[in-house]
């Protein structure tokens, strides 16, 4: 057990480290995107070029992290996004930027999957809520600090963020190599199969999958609407700074990570997978709307930091939903809730760049209309047969 703590400690440390390259960025994209001249649609684009990525690659990725384990690819993972991150604060034409874009959607698939199989492998059904809920918490955390350092280091460059994550994952790459050691297989996973011998893709279609993974699809369509352009939103419509944006998204994820630690496993306990994540859609959606409604700088700070709390919910609950039921499939589910993920990325924000083009709340009405179809989608999801009372709500 000790070990295996251990492990997970590793494994959070290396997701917090990658997530803090991610977070640094966040406050000065909008600046570099000024900088180039380059409009809502072009940032929606290069969203979704990141997202098309990984939705091709996670399938492949998933699987490979089941064939040739999880550590190889976690460590190849961080090797590419590192580069990815220093080829963006080296561009200076949108066509590096975009190339940046798509290696970190590799990064991207290769990464998830496997941290996810992983801490699948040595956990087991009672414990691994928790670990999840750490797991999320972990990159939320990430984003608490990355924005906030972020932000000061756009005061000594714009591009010196995008240096220091590059770093920052090489660093993680490096600390997988010497401490991670490849796990065992989970022996409850055998037996969970749930008795389905369907193969390859035809797996997406098994009744216990199939519901979860659209539920993925449609919300994660409205939400990458919402969080592509939620920077741009904040420096166009208030005229927030970086600094500014940084202090939102960092209470945000502040307040997210909180919730992740503390009720997560509690929550899933009470209300089981199901409900929790259909709770948690009814606030995202809520507060989306109140998005484009509140003006007063406290508001705004307000709304946006409770924001978040149903997104940072919703997805360690599906991800808990998806591992409880996948029996040695971990990697391929892994997989394919990353290219599921992505499916609604490629799309949202290219439809969101366009709305945002032409009215900046277009976004986020788009993004209550999805997240509304994906509360109604959980009323026709029901738990497997195959599963013990109480396991999946």
């Amino acid at each position: 057990m000790q070990k295996k703590n251990f492990t997970l400690a590793l494994l959070l440390l290396n997701l917090f480290i990658a997530f803090l390259g991610i977070g640094l960025v966040i406050p000065v994209t909008p600046t570099i995107m000024n900088e180039l001249n380059l409009s809502g649609s072009i940032v929606g684009y290069l969203v979704a070029s990141f997202a098309i990525m990984q939705l091709i690659m996670s399938p492949i990725a998933g699987r490979w992290a089941d064939q040739f384990g999880r550590k190889r690819m976690i460590v190849i993972g961080l090797l590419i996004f590192s580069f990815s991150e220093l080829l963006f604060g080296l561009g200076q034409h949108v066509s590096i930027l975009f190339l940046s874009r798509i290696l970190g959607g590799i990064s991207a698939s290769f990464l998830m999957p496997a941290v996810t199989a992983f801490i699948a492998d040595i956990t087991t059904l009672r414990t691994r809520p928790k670990a999840l809920g750490y797991m999320s918490a972990a990159i939320s955390t990430g984003f608490i600090i990355g924005p906030g350092i972020g932000g000061f280091l756009a005061e000594i460059g714009t591009r010196m963020p995008f240096f220091f994550a590059a770093g920052f994952a090489l660093f993680a790459m490096i600390l997988s190599i010497l401490t991670l050691r490849e796990p065992e297989r989970n022996p409850e996973h055998i037996e969970l199969s749930g008795g389905d011998q369907k193969k390859g893709w035809r797996r997406i279609f098994v009744p216990m999958y199939f519901i979860a993974f659209m539920i993925i699809l449609i919300s994660s369509f409205g939400l990458a609407a919402f969080e592509s352009l939620f920077s741009l939103f904040a420096d166009h419509k208030f005229g927030f700074t970086p600094k500014d944006i940084a202090i939102m998204i960092t209470g945000g994820a502040l307040i997210g990570a909180i919730v992740q630690v503390g009720l997560f496993d509690r929550l899933t306990r009470w209300f089981g997978e199901i409900r929790l994540i259909r709770y948690c859609l009814v606030l995202s959606t809520v507060l989306v709307f109140l998005m484009t409604i509140v003006e007063s700088y406290s508001m705004i700070l307000l709304v946006t930091w409770t924001v978040f709390i149903g997104f940072d919910l919703m997805r360690p609950a599906l991800t808990t939903y998806l591992s409880s039921i996948a029996g040695n499939e971990q990697g391929f589910v892994g997989g394919m809730n990353s290219m599921f993920t992505s499916v609604g990325n490629v799309f949202g924000p290219i439809i969101g760049g366009i709305l945002f083009d032409i009215d900046l709340n277009y976004p986020f009405y788009f993004a209550v209309v999805f997240l509304a179809i994906g509360i109604g989608m959980t009323f026709a999801w029901k738990k497997p047969a195959h599963l013990k009372e109480g396991a999946v709500q």
